[in-house]
């Protein structure tokens, strides 16, 4: 058989268990493939409301075997079908036979168009012969992935793979009569339809520059030649004109290079040299100044000298002289949560106690510019070998196929609409440029040193690339400071296809993984599916990306991608779209309008006038309240956890090309014309490790880049980073004292419907090996659907890290992963933090568990870690001296405006959505603790 039901292939253990319970009876199985082996397989049994797992494993011949209960022999089977159909009968060591199979499900109504014709296609079995009905597609499709795999992606590659996939009906053809090919014609005359305008455009221009430089030439008779009548009329035709092309393009040269030359001869002419222009020079930072009040009411100007290193207080009026601030005394800077453009400057005195000024600048922007040109200030006067905080410029951009103008300078300096950089902190130059693309045209190579040549325009620096990685025309650029290039190691790229039948890369992911000094950074660029109603399949987009991008440290592989990195960023066009179900006729609809009719004439529904007028007057919430994105995180569908900058810039797509300031509605499509409801498509999210540092300073898009129907998307981050830790006492000069990391007690619980003990698996860079506990001495399965375990200090290891001092355990995080005894297989993996467990008395944790994109449970517990004395040594990092104040200790002097909670509060939800309650959010964890 070619393809058996039973086998989903690559599905998550949690989908395999959904699938089951959907079955509901006792005897019901599936067949999907390991994740704990690599050429093995997970055979799953539902009887009696559990799913039981049995790995099946192939020996060094290739033969099959089930891992089944103790004292029963194992059978080896050469094909998984014939496995599967020995365990069919009792007495083999399973808990029931295999009575019925669980098929794989069929699409649903979500999977029309060009990204959902890979759904629901048959899974080949492993071991059964490949019919040879399906053989020749299959090889075809491997031929096009290989020539195209750097081709820009189009509606045509489309239509080849679909020809390739449906039409071989040409194969049957040649069998039976002359071979005319009839539907690959018919295929090709398709693609190419929209080549005739183009062609002729193009003809008629070459043309008339051709006359000018030899008048007799006239090169359209050959397009008028007899078509053969077997062939297209139409793709014949469009070959001539390609031909008259090509022949005017190969002559060109020679027609203008004798002209040109007989200029110059004829009068004399001398070709003037071209000047090289030399390469700029490092700017330094110019001196800023802001208008502020110090106290209550006393204006004054205040000064940012970052080069010389000081902080200059000049009143106005008062006659006193100026107050200069050098950057070592300046202790602490502390921004006012109740008024945002509010800040406490705290200074050292000679002699004195410190003493605080209160800064109120014009508005918030203002304030964040000035903490930015302290805190730049701060790293350049350090005394520091490297650097404890970096900053992260993260930018995304739909191209549309177009080139890009000249000048990107608003992309990369963060300037537009939205939370943007003030303007005197625009061109401070950026440690990363991480800048991904989607329909991007140009050659990598082109791409790259386009960029390159644009930041050395804006920063007067020469920045080098880190990693470039493309598919077809979605691509990412990592480029970072020249001084920062030793310092990153581990580069790692990777991509996924998620477009036709997941084989095109028209649609799918690219991305980059490294290790700047001790700090691992992940970055995701990826182009979803789109159309409005294709939610569902931009939510499996992203699940399949999760599992399948390999990226990061090998040896933790088989953690959620989510945990990998300390921080991991994910940009791109999401193409998740405004939930509402939007009639309009073909109309362009000007954001300006104030009445009720499109640019066209066409009067525009109410809801849609509805949009632009939320639009125009920047109620964004409205508009967000009802975003996809923002929807299905609130479902816990994907990006769990993430955090995304608040949205203050209007929707970027669609617009009209050459314009900001009207929305396109309607896109032809293959399908069918489609409606496109103004739409926050490109987004940027990020996920970090608890703990650590990371602020989103910006984050909006542009309003002068207009060659695309998407607007550039950008933000920046302000990231703290660690780098190798020398311990002040070398090793062997003193007894070793040992830091330890123990537990008291831990307890998780598991959505699954499995009876399996469990262990626990525990992952650090501070670990010189992957520690494990015993099994879990408590189970409860009582409510359905979920699974309850605990271990006790007895079963638990006490872990040793490799360095014992404080400053060093402080940035490292434990990586937790809860797996199946029998099936070695993760039920769900979480990742602590040790600096706040760090003391003599254990401290209470408490997160969730995530595998493969989704939420399996809970875990929570008590820890401690113990650091030897003498090792208890730490210092103030350069990003802990900028801290916020919960409450102003005296009120302001006149009421705050519009208070809201700071900026760099990160969120893991969209300000729209309702926060979620603390501790175990699903109802069945409260039936476990015994609330009603």
């Amino acid at each position: 058989m070619a393809a058996a039901g039973w086998y989903h292939g690559d599905i998550s253990q949690v989908v395999a268990e959904e699938l089951l319970a959907q079955a509901g009876r006792d005897g019901s199985f599936l067949v999907r493939d390991s994740e704990s082996v690599k050429g093995a397989y997970a055979l799953c049994l539902l009887f009696q409301r559990h799913v039981y797992t049995y790995r099946i494993l192939p020996d060094e011949d290739g033969l099959l075997s089930v891992q089944t209960i103790q004292g029963i022999q194992a059978k080896c089977f050469r094909t998984l079908p014939d496995l599967i159909g020995a365990y069919q009968h009792p007495n083999n060591g399973l808990v029931t036979p295999l009575l019925h199979a669980v098929h794989r499900p069929r699409p649903d109504g979500d999977s029309d168009g060009e990204d959902a014709r890979g759904w629901g296609h048959t899974v080949p079995c492993p071991g059964a012969p490949p019919s040879s009905r399906t053989h020749i597609p299959q090889q075809l499709h491997q031929r096009l992935q290989e020539q195209l795999h750097s081709s820009p992606a189009s509606d045509c590659m489309g239509l080849m793979a679909e020809y390739l996939t449906q039409h071989v009906q040409d194969l049957g053809a040649l069998c039976h009569g002359p071979p005319q090919l009839r539907h690959l014609s018919t295929a090709l005359a398709t693609a190419c339809r929209a080549l005739h305008s183009e062609i002729d455009f193009t003809l008629a221009g070459l043309e008339t520059l051709a006359r000018v430089f030899d008048p007799p030439v006239s090169p359209r008779s050959p397009a008028r030649e007899q078509v053969s009548p077997h062939s297209d009329p139409d793709l014949e035709l469009l070959l001539n004109k390609i031909s008259t092309v090509n022949h005017l393009l190969a002559s060109m040269e020679k027609k203008v290079l004798k002209s040109l030359q007989e200029t110059v001869t004829r009068h004399n002419l001398a070709l003037p040299s071209v000047a090289v222009a030399p390469l700029p020079a490092a700017r330094p930072l110019a001196v800023q100044s802001f208008e502020v009040k110090v106290g209550k009411s006393q204006r004054a100007a205040l000064t940012v000298d970052v080069e010389s290193g000081t902080v200059t207080i000049t009143k106005r009026g008062s006659g006193s002289p100026e107050e200069v601030i050098p950057q070592d005394k300046i202790l602490q800077l502390i921004k006012s949560q109740s008024v945002q453009s509010k800040a406490r400057l705290v200074c050292a005195r000679e002699n004195q106690k410190s003493l605080s000024r209160d800064l109120l600048f014009p508005s918030a922007r203002k304030r964040e510019a000035f903490c930015q040109l302290l805190q730049l200030m701060k790293i350049q006067h350090s005394n520091l070998d490297e650097p404890e905080i970096i900053s992260v410029y993260v930018g995304t951009w739909n191209m549309g196929s177009t080139p890009p103008p000249r000048s990107l300078a608003s992309w990369l300096t963060s300037r537009g609409l939205g939370r943007t950089q003030d303007e005197t902190t625009a061109c401070i130059p950026h440690d990363i440029y991480v800048l991904g693309t989607q329909e991007n045209s140009l050659g990598d190579r082109e791409w790259v040193e386009f960029l390159r040549a644009s930041l050395k325009t804006l920063m007067a620096i020469d920045y080098r690339v880190v990693a470039l990685q493309c598919l077809w025309s979605i691509k990412m650029v990592v480029l970072v400071k020249p001084e920062h290039q030793r310092r990153i190691s581990h580069v790692h790229t990777s991509s996924v296809k998620t477009g036709i039948a997941n084989t095109l890369g028209n649609k799918g992911a690219v991305g980059v993984s490294f290790l700047f000094n001790g700090t691992s950074f992940g970055f995701v660029n990826c182009h979803l599916a789109s159309g409005s109603e294709k939610t569902h399949r931009r939510n499996q987009n992203y699940s399949d990306i999760l599992h399948s991008l390999a990226l990061g440290d090998k040896r933790l592989g088989g953690f959620d991608l989510t945990l990998r990195f300390t921080h991991l960023f994910w940009l791109g066009d999401l193409n998740y779209r405004l939930d509402m179900d939007v009639q309009v006729g073909p109309c362009r609809c000007q954001t300006g309008d104030s009445g009720g009719r499109g640019a066209r004439g066409v009067i525009v529904p109410s809801l849609a006038q509805d949009i632009l007028t939320h639009i125009v007057k920047k109620e964004f919430q409205a508009l967000l309240a009802v975003d996809q994105l923002n929807l299905e995180r609130e479902k816990n569908k994907v990006f769990l956890h993430f955090s995304e900058g608040d949205i203050s810039f209007p929707p970027t797509y669609r617009y009209e090309r050459g314009t900001r300031d009207t929305y396109v509605w309607h896109k032809s499509k293959p399908t069918g014309m489609r409606i496109n409801v103004p739409s926050w498509c490109d987004r940027i999210l990020w996920k970090s490790h608890p703990e650590t540092h990371v602020v989103c300073n910006s984050y909006g898009c542009t309003d002068d880049i207009v060659t695309s129907d998407h607007s550039p998307v950008f933000a920046t981050f302000e990231v703290g980073v660690t780098s190798q830790f020398v311990p002040k006492e070398a090793p062997g000069s003193s007894p070793e004292a040992l830091a330890c990391i123990e537990w008291e007690s831990i307890e998780a619980i598991l959505k699954t419907t499995s009876r399996s003990k469990c262990y626990i698996e525990f992952h650090s860079y501070c670990l010189e090996e992957v520690q494990r506990s015993g099994e879990n001495t408590f189970q409860n399965c009582d409510i359905p659907g979920f699974l309850k375990l605990g271990w006790s200090s007895k079963n638990l290891p006490v872990l040793n890290p490799i360095l014992p001092d404080l400053e060093y355990l402080g940035d490292q995080h434990l990586l937790l992963s809860i797996k199946g005894v029998e099936s070695c297989e993760s039920y769900g993996e979480c990742c602590l933090a040790l600096r706040s467990a760090i003391g003599t008395t254990a401290q209470q944790f408490e997160t969730s568990l995530f595998h493969r994109g989704e939420e399996t449970g809970s875990v929570r517990g008590w820890m401690r870690v113990r650091v030897p004395r003498g090792r208890s040594g730490t210092r103030e990092r350069l990003y802990e001296w900028i801290s916020f104040e919960e409450e102003d200790a005296e009120p302001a002097a006149e009421p705050p405006v519009c208070p809201k909670p700071p900026p760099q509060r990160l969120r893991s939800r969209p300000r729209s959505l309702p926060e979620p309650a603390p501790g175990y959010t699903n109802p069945a964890y409260f039936i476990f603790e015994g609330v009603p």
